[in-house]
């Protein structure tokens, strides 16, 4: 019990340092994100602290997660193996993970971040930031991990395509290695499977993981020679103009100082 209170007790310093952080920059929506997950924290070590909840309590406090937002995010991305979208990263993290997050959590998500790692570079294992596009500017609705190499960070041409079907390999991999396989990812399969060729029959009922993996890795190396070649130029420039900031959180563009100052 003493381990899981040392956790709680530490999470819950990160996420009041993350309000203060919020509110000097005024980051209203951030601000109400990071006291919703405080004010839980809170729960849960009032609840650990003072054993089992009241009978009255409700279900959802009784089974509260002690896996921050953050978290649930850098695992799904792990699962998934490539850049995505905030969406997919969701439904993954319901899917396989037991993830409780919600699309409207990760909007101000990767600007947390960037705060975080300009006021103390490499202060943390690792960093939720988005993919770069070939003028090494941030993706839109693009998420990567800091930890994985610049050329799996940074977008090309095909990089979209190749990391849909990277996606897809790594969704049909782990329901096939799970019985029986939950609704919710069964859904996302089918979702993700009517998108490759080859990847579905015309008989109805749930698409076959295997079938999906073999179709998927069969368009991958149409198109993964060439955009290996492109994302390792994209690195290579990334690595000689940009500093480390910029290397994570991309470079910014001039729409997008416009918008600071305007903010």
């Amino acid at each position: 019990m003493s381990d899981r209170l040392d956790d709680l007790e530490r999470r819950i310093d990160e996420l009041r340092a993350g309000v203060r952080r919020a509110v000097r920059a005024r980051d209203g929506a951030a601000a109400r994100r990071l006291r919703a997950e405080l004010r839980a924290a809170e729960r849960s070590w009032d609840a650990l602290v003072g054993g089992e909840q009241p009978d009255d309590a409700p279900a959802a406090r009784k089974a509260l997660p002690l896996v921050t937002v953050r978290e649930q995010v850098h695992q799904g991305l792990r699962l998934l193996g490539a850049t995505a979208q905030p969406r997919l990263v969701v439904a993954v993290s319901e899917a396989f993970l037991g993830g409780t997050i919600r699309s409207a959590q990760l909007t101000s998500l990767r600007r947390d971040e960037e705060r975080s790692f300009r006021s103390a570079p490499f202060g943390r294992p690792y960093y939720l930031c988005a993919a770069l596009t070939d003028r090494l500017s941030p993706a839109r609705g693009l998420l990567t991990l800091s930890t994985w190499p610049l050329e799996r960070r940074v977008v090309g041409p095909l990089s979209p395509r190749v990391d849909f079907l990277t996606c897809a390999i790594a969704v049909a991999s782990h329901q096939g290695a799970r019985e029986p396989a939950d609704p919710r990812a069964v859904r996302l399969l089918l979702r993700m499977a009517r998108n490759i060729p080859g990847a579905t029959d015309t008989a109805l009922g749930p698409p076959d993981p295997a079938r999906v993996v073999r179709a998927a890795r069969a368009e991958l190396a149409v198109h993964a020679e060439r955009d290996t070649r492109d994302r390792a130029e994209l690195a290579r420039r990334a690595e000689r103009q940009l500093d480390d900031a910029a290397r994570l959180f991309g470079a910014a563009t001039l729409s997008m100082i416009k918008k600071e100052y305007a903010t």
